[in-house]
């Protein structure tokens, strides 16, 4: 009996017992591979079912059955590491990131080095180089990585408060503190409260560099985006003192009450709450969240949305320079493990799989959903099929589950939404400029490639140090020292050692 919480240890073990044995899982595949199993998380209440209009245009696409067991992303790492120690693993997983599992999994030969095979299939061989790097092992390709959007980062602030105000969009962080501040006593709804605050953040689930609202702001210090290069090493971002100059200015927020006051504990599915019901007026996090924000004011008053929502890209910092802050690219990737697939004929078989998963047509499946079924073109864009079908419907939303398939290695082959209304539609452009001139000046992850042993093992552990003691402070729980006490504290648990490791693979790559 498979116990419900599989340790990383034995699953690694066991996957690899299955890759020297060549069994397994392999015994009741096809050897044609005529039907390939693929395991993927689905975020929506149900996933898709099996016989639905996606599904055969997938299989039709790619002329093979496809058999997906899709797994609740809530447990998705859990159900990885348990079927990796079955006898039922699936030719193709997605994996959500180079996770502790993960790796040890990779390293010690549980799923095919893809790193000199992708350039031989067109849909595959990607144009974006750079991410591909980001997403490997120590410079080793273990999986089809599923592109991103490099640039995100967005400031979100209500455009009629800044309008009453009489003031400018930020274009640098004390604009930002400004406009925080004339959010937080100048009454910016004119209902003559004290009511109001400047900049929203919640709980952040994840450590350090998770592109996290804090992250983002000292990225635009200067610190660097996780890692940083200083006098010719790479040393992590928090250990540069424009991460304390960032945390010293939040904090700062925080103490004059610019910042919701339970940032600490403010449930993250809330985040536009208190922006909609006119409270907080500034979020800093994704593009995507600008169209979240119009969408929901329309639906409370379609007379009355332009002019709720307003941004700005990335911020300069106080050196006047623009450090941007970019992700690594990617959002994990597919990865081929090589107890179901045992041999370089089956490997090949499973890459023109995935190439035609990757195809213009497939793309469009995957992220449009079917042309006349649910969408249909106009100028180019994909426009909703009116009057909704019940069919259409489905489609629209059985492709929020299958997207997670889609790879866009080569980059994004499939239509452009076309958005409701003409203001709507500037708004999306306006991001897509921003984001790309942004891009320009992006400070990049260097050691984003890399893979310490070390942090592999106790990663978690030692970015929790400093991650707890960041909110810590901020909140006014300790002070700076001990903020940098918790440093020393990560560097004597075995970040020196991280850092070592780090340094050398880097060094070994040039």
């Amino acid at each position: 009996m498979i116990p419900k919480k599989l340790s990383l240890a034995a699953a690694v073990i066991t996957a690899t017992a299955l890759t020297l044995t060549a069994c397994g899982a392999g015994e009741n595949q096809s050897s044609d591979l005529s039907t390939v199993t693929v395991m993927a998380p689905f975020l929506e209440a149900q996933p898709p079912s099996a016989d639905g209009a996606v599904q055969k245009k997938l299989e039709e696409l790619t002329g093979k059955d496809v058999n997906i067991t899709w797994a609740p992303n809530s447990s998705y790492e859990d159900k990885t590491n348990i079927t990796l120690a079955s006898s039922d693993i699936p030719h193709v997983m997605v994996m959500q990131g180079k996770t502790p599992g993960f790796v040890k999994n990779a390293q010690a030969g549980a799923f095919w080095d893809l790193t000199d095979k992708l350039d031989d299939y067109p849909n595959l061989k990607t144009t974006f180089p750079e991410v591909e790097k980001n997403s490997s092992i120590n410079g080793k390709v273990y999986g089809v990585f599923r592109a991103r959007g490099p640039m995100r980062a967005l400031v979100m602030f209500r455009q009629d408060w800044l309008d009453r105000l009489g003031l400018h969009a930020p274009e640098t962080t004390e604009d930002l503190y400004n406009v925080a501040k004339a959010f937080t006593e100048q009454d910016p709804d004119g209902n003559g409260q004290d009511d109001t605050w400047g900049i929203t953040i919640p709980k952040w689930g994840g450590a350090l560099g998770t592109n996290s609202p804090y992250d983002i702001m000292e990225t635009w210090y200067g610190a660097g985006n996780r890692w940083a290069e200083r006098d010719g090493k790479l040393v992590p971002s928090f250990e540069t003192e424009e991460f304390l100059e960032a945390d010293r200015f939040i904090k700062k927020m925080v103490d004059e009450k610019l910042i919701n006051q339970d940032f600490a504990t403010f449930d993250s599915t809330k985040w536009n709450e208190p922006f909609l019901n006119g409270k907080g007026g500034i979020i800093v996090d994704v593009d995507t969240r600008v169209h979240s924000l119009i969408s929901l004011f329309k639906q409370a008053n379609p007379d009355d949305f332009e002019n709720k929502v307003g941004f700005a890209g990335n911020l300069k910092g106080p050196d006047g320079e623009l450090h941007a802050h970019p992700t690594d690219g990617y959002g994990g990737f597919l990865a081929i493990p090589k107890s179901s697939v045992r041999t370089e004929a089956e490997l090949k078989t499973v890459l023109e799989f995935l190439n035609k998963l990757n195809s213009n047509e497939a793309a469009v499946l995957l992220k449009n959903g079917i042309e006349g079924v649910n969408f249909t073109l106009e100028d180019g864009k994909a426009a909703p099929v009116k009057p909704e079908t019940a069919e259409g419907k489905t489609v629209a939303t059985d492709i929020k589950t299958y997207a997670q398939l889609a790879t866009l290695v080569t980059g994004n082959n499939f239509h452009q939404v076309k958005e409701p209304s003409e203001f709507e539609q500037k708004v999306v452009d306006r991001r897509i400029e921003v984001m790309a001139e942004d891009l320009k000046s992006a400070a990049y992850n260097p050691a984003a490639p890399f893979v310490s042993p070390t942090y592999v093992s106790k990663g978690a552990q030692l970015d929790n140090i400093v991650s707890d003691a960041r909110i810590k402070y901020l909140a006014g729980q300790i002070d700076e020292q001990g903020l940098k006490d918790a440093i020393s504290l990560w560097k004597s648990s075995g970040g020196d050692k991280v850092q070592e490791e780090i340094n050398q693979l880097w060094q070994d790559s040039k």
